[in-house]
C-alpha cells in the first residue's frame, strides 16, 4: 500500500502548497495508514478490503485536496473520506434484492397508519429494552474481542446497520438516508442483529 500511494504521490503535481492550512501527502501513509487501517477492519471485518479501502482514501484525498477547507485535521479529513468508502461498500453488499426478501419490512407493520396517533408504534410493536443488549455493552473491555468476532459472523446488511448505529453513533435517520432504508427496518434489523450477537456471545463467552 505505501509503495503504490508513493509511487502516485510522487506523480502528481497536483499539490495542496498553496492552502493556508498545508496537506503533506507525503506523510499520509507513515501518519496514518494504521490508524485508518484499523479503523475500517473494525467496521469490515475483512483485512484484505480495509487495506484496499485505506488505499482509495489516500488516493481520492489526494485528487480531491482542493476540497480540504482547513475547518478540522489532516486525519479528520481522511476518517470522513474513509467512511463514504465503507458506506459505499455496506450498500454494494447489501443489495436491492437481499433487502426486498430478507429485511424489507412494511411501515404498517410497525406503525398506526391513520387516526391521531398515525406514526405512532402499534401496541407490542415497539422497541423493548429487556430484547436487545445493555447499553455500554460494547464499551466492555473483556467483551470486545468475542462481540467483534461475533459482529464479523452477522449477515451483511444487519452487521452494517449495527455498525453505523453502535460503532459510528449514526442516528436513524442518517442510516435510513445512507442505506435507503425506513425507521421500521432500522429497528428491526436492529433488533435481529443484537439477538444474534447475545446468543453469539452467550454460546462463545467462557
Amino acid at each position: 500500500m505505501a509503495i503504490i500511494f508513493s509511487i502516485f504521490v510522487n506523480s502528481n503535481t497536483i499539490l495542496s502548497g498553496t492552502q493556508e492550512n498545508i496537506l503533506d501527502p507525503q506523510a499520509w501513509v507513515e501518519k496514518y495508514a494504521d490508524y485508518l487501517f484499523n479503523f475500517a477492519v473494525v467496521r469490515l471485518s475483512d483485512a484484505e478490503l480495509a487495506e484496499d479501502v485505506v488505499q482509495e482514501t489516500f488516493l481520492s484525498a489526494l485528487k480531491g485536496q482542493k476540497n480540504f477547507k482547513g475547518n478540522s485535521t489532516e486525519r479528520t479529513w481522511l476518517i470522513s473520506i474513509l467512511k463514504r468508502k465503507i458506506i459505499d461498500i455496506y450498500r454494494k453488499k447489501s443489495t436491492a434484492k437481499e433487502t426486498r426478501m430478507n429485511e424489507q419490512i412494511s411501515d404498517d407493520d410497525f406503525y398506526q397508519s391513520e387516526g391521531d396517533f398515525k406514526g405512532h408504534w402499534k401496541e407490542g410493536k415497539g422497541p423493548h429494552s429487556h430484547s436487545l443488549m445493555p447499553d455500554g455493552e460494547l464499551e466492555n473491555e473483556e467483551l470486545r474481542e468475542i462481540i467483534e468476532k461475533c459482529i464479523s459472523l452477522l449477515p451483511e446488511n444487519l452487521a452494517s446497520v449495527f455498525i453505523m448505529k453502535m460503532i459510528d453513533e449514526a442516528t436513524s435517520e442518517e442510516i435510513c438516508k445512507e442505506m435507503e432504508i425506513t425507521p421500521s427496518n432500522v429497528w428491526v434489523m436492529m433488533h435481529r442483529a443484537r439477538l444474534k450477537l447475545r446468543n453469539c456471545i452467550e454460546s462463545n463467552w467462557v
